[in-house]
């Protein structure tokens, strides 16, 4: 019997290690996990940070046609032909590439390289006319708490930083263009039963001018203060558009006109 209980302990014990160094590998293979994921969103967002950084421009190409952004936008669309334009604010993290893919889900996910990326892009939604042009640029992008991609967006709750930021640079390969700050407001993804509501998320492309109108009417009337500005039918708007946590589904959006 004592023999058999020796043996019994020595099982037990044996499973005991088995089972801790098991413990052990999974342990460190999470750790490993974690640090080489870790590496590779920070590598990216250093990436994100310094595109237009990393290309140089023979100043002899720019011209009263062609600015240096202009050129830089072309080169980075040799690279990605998803790439459609570059989008910042002053004073801000928002200092990125646009890009727009067959459908509003793959850029949510991956940077301008195609490559996965935890933060995803900046993106215009699928159903702009690139070829033939649409009313508004309406563009997504994430919130990240390190003041990534479209985080920044939030400061505009604040009307005192509106007073010192008014304006949007956004450029494309064909033109180099500033914006005007008309609106800026809280608004959610609305359910298909809902009625009366003002789904911004929907309007790309004006069919009228009453449609037009109204989209520029509905957002004066949800701003969260008065900017002063307003827009007429023909003007070139861009939406931006992010999450907002205050409520389920909540956005938090940015609408201007073209001014330049």
């Amino acid at each position: 019997m004592k023999e058999k209980g020796k043996h019994d302990k020595r099982h037990a014990n044996k499973i005991i290690k088995f089972m801790l160094y098991i413990f052990i590998v999974v342990f460190l293979s999470g750790i490993a996990y974690i640090l080489y994921y870790f590496s590779l969103y920070t590598n990216h967002d250093k990436q994100n940070e310094n595109v237009l950084n990393n290309i140089e421009i023979d100043n002899k190409q720019i011209t009263d046609t062609k600015t240096k952004r202009m050129l830089q936008v072309e080169e980075l669309q040799e690279e990605n032909s998803d790439i459609m334009g570059w989008i910042e604010i002053k004073d801000t993290n928002i200092n990125y590439p646009v890009i727009q893919g067959a459908d509003n889900d793959f850029y949510l996910t991956h940077n301008y390289k195609k490559e996965k990326y935890i933060n995803g892009s900046l993106f215009l939604d699928k159903d702009f006319d690139l070829i033939n042009g649409s009313s508004n640029y309406l563009i997504y992008g994430h919130r990240n708490k390190k003041g990534l991609m479209f985080e920044d967006l939030m400061k505009y709750t604040k009307q005192d930083f509106y007073e010192n930021h008014k304006t949007i640079q956004f450029t494309t390969n064909i033109e180099d263009s500033t914006y005007e700050i008309l609106s800026v407001f809280y608004s959610r993804v609305y359910y298909k039963s809902e009625q009366n509501v003002f789904r911004y998320y929907y309007f790309v492309n004006a069919e009228n001018e009453q449609e037009y109108n109204e989209y520029v009417n509905n957002c004066k009337k949800a701003s969260l203060y008065e900017t002063g500005v307003n827009a007429e039918y023909g003007e070139q708007l861009l939406t931006l558009s992010t999450c907002e946590y205050s409520q389920t589904d909540g956005r938090f959006v940015v609408v201007a006109k073209k001014i330049q």
